[in-house]
């Protein structure tokens, strides 16, 4: 299938669910975390059984999640996110399923109600034993190595980012709402994942089973590409720049 047809198809779409994974945001600047110069080549993610059990597990937490606070002070949605938010605006999105925590996609405009964050957000701090929420500004601009860590104001509780650490459950609202979004899109749109991580890379074989048309946009080869009925292996912004063009994806 060639882009023009592609687009054509999308034209046309009323239930159309985008899956976004790293490779969306390394074009706002956001490292792939396990890439060369990426936050994982200087701190290593932390066990969420380590982080309840330790606390010096919690101060390797909390220096990686400073870390990358501060980088996510400085990127800025691209393209491809505010793209995405077009065919919201247009009506067309059924649904957008994210693996990201860097919040971009919240930033360029989509809405709460078709977003899910699978992997959930560092754009929010939130107490373990309360569910209190922070925001991270009045967090981290206070903490910094050698300070006890920080805990819940109104219970005591461990606060952690809101992501989704290793070992801890995926939450199960947002697994929910993106296999029922998978089940019901005409078409499946993968974009910069590279469809490694289960559950998450689950979805698109949910769709492609339940009649969706399955493309893939990533900058390699991914493990469903024979899967698919579209593939496209370059750089993303160039893929929506080159999308924006064809005519037939004019209304």
């Amino acid at each position: 299938m060639l882009i023009a047809e592609f687009a054509a198809r999308l034209r046309d779409s009323r239930a159309l669910v985008f899956f976004t994974g790293a490779g969306i945001s390394t074009e706002s600047g956001v490292p792939d975390f396990r890439s060369p110069g990426g936050v994982w080549t200087k701190y290593q993610p932390v066990l969420f059984q380590d982080f309840l059990a330790g606390e010096a597990a919690r101060v390797q937490h909390w220096q990686l999640k400073k870390a990358t606070y501060e980088l996510f002070k400085t990127v800025k949605p691209n393209v491809g996110h505010y793209a995405i938010c077009e065919f919201e605006q247009r009506g067309q999105l059924l649904g957008l399923i994210t693996q990201n925590i860097d919040g971009l996609h919240k930033i360029a405009g989509t809405s709460e109600a078709k977003l899910v964050e699978l992997h959930g957000t560092d754009r929010l701090v939130t107490c373990l034993t309360c569910a209190k929420a922070y925001q991270p500004a009045d967090i981290y601009e206070k903490w910094h190595e050698g300070l006890a860590i920080p805990t819940c104001d109104v219970c005591g509780g461990f606060l952690k980012s809101a992501n989704v650490s290793f070992g801890q459950s995926m939450p199960v609202e947002a697994m929910q709402r993106a296999q029922l979004w998978s089940e019901q899109a005409d078409i499946f749109v993968v974009v910069g994942s590279s469809l490694q991580v289960q559950p998450a890379a689950s979805f698109p074989v949910i769709a492609k089973r339940s009649g969706a048309l399955l493309a893939i946009v990533n900058r390699d080869p991914t493990p469903l590409d024979d899967l698919a009925d579209f593939v496209h292996n370059g750089a993303i912004g160039d893929f929506f720049s080159r999308l924006r063009g064809c005519r037939s994806t004019v209304k």
